[in-house]
């Protein structure tokens, strides 16, 4: 034990000799680019076949490294290559989303301002939202950014008109054509209503200790998996107004708070330290969503 020891540390000495600055570079590119891939894959389903992957890879290192099996490690050697062809397979939903974040980066990087007539729209949803949230009716709007949401327009009642809380309330009334599905609006027009929208597979709801949200929650975070579309919901049961992006979601908001999330969004604050910094200072320390009822 102690000659393993001090082979051991022998070994990390050498190591560390030869370390210099191009070798932390190099080592701190390896960790951002595996520390993004954990972030792109955390809270979904990739996850555990993730896990999977990495304990199967662990017990066949092992089990190759001895000599006293040959079959075994011409079996390994001859079925490798497939296995790497068939990580793309498995990861495909993942790469593609993370492409599509990728995409979406340098047009995330221009700071322009929204158009002033945009801040009426933040003031009617923000008025609407807390309006369905007194009466406590469902809503699920979802209101789109640089990714373009024609697919999903498709599937609903196409509207064209111009925003209104009174417009929004009537969508939402219970019982009446448009209620259930969602409302998307685009720029200063509520493009359509009754829009079905694709539900998350994250399991994000699923392992929620309150496990109460119902499907409204479970679209809004669907569309803002596969778009950076932001959504805001009212629960029907406790009348909740949510936002969601990204997959997440912030709960329990009031007036203030709501509008404050949506101009940040739609960079219209501009007496503030930046969107950026107040998302962050949003979103900080607000873990992904737990459950609330539909």
């Amino acid at each position: 034990m102690e000659e393993l020891i001090n082979n051991l540390l022998d070994s990390l000495g050498f190591l560390f000799q030869r370390l210099n600055w191009l070798s932390i570079i190099d080592l701190a590119l390896v960790t951002l680019i595996f520390f993004g891939i954990l972030m792109l894959l955390r809270d979904t389903q990739a996850v555990v076949v993730l896990r999977g992957v990495l304990v199967l890879v662990v017990l066949v290192g092992l089990l190759n490294s001895l000599d006293v099996l040959p079959a075994f490690s011409w079996l390994v050697a001859t079925t490798l290559p497939a296995l790497v062809l068939a990580v793309p397979v498995i990861f495909a939903p993942e790469i593609r989303r993370a492409l599509e974040r990728l995409g979406r980066a340098g047009f995330l990087l221009r700071n322009e301002k929204a158009s002033p007539e945009f801040e009426k729209v933040i003031e009617a949803v923000v008025t609407a939202a807390v309006r369905l949230s007194d009466r406590r009716h469902g809503a699920l709007i979802v209101m789109q950014r640089l990714d373009t949401l024609e697919e999903f327009v498709r599937t609903g009642v196409r509207l064209e008109a111009r925003i209104t809380p009174e417009l929004l309330l009537q969508v939402f009334y219970p019982n009446t054509p448009l209620h259930d599905g969602a409302a998307i609006l685009a720029g200063t027009r509520l493009v359509a209503g009754a829009c079905v929208l694709p539900l998350s597979a994250s399991g994000v709801l699923v392992r929620s200790p309150e496990r109460q949200m119902g499907l409204r929650h479970r679209a809004a975070l669907g569309i803002t998996e596969i778009s950076d579309a932001v959504v805001v919901v009212v629960s029907e049961e406790t009348g909740s107004i949510s936002v969601v992006h990204g997959g997440r979601m912030i709960r329990r908001l009031d007036a203030e708070r709501l509008g404050n999330i949506l101009q940040a969004f739609f960079r219209l604050s501009s007496q503030s330290t930046g969107w950026r910094q107040t998302l962050l200072r949003i979103f900080q320390g607000k873990p992904r969503s737990g459950g609330e009822e539909r």
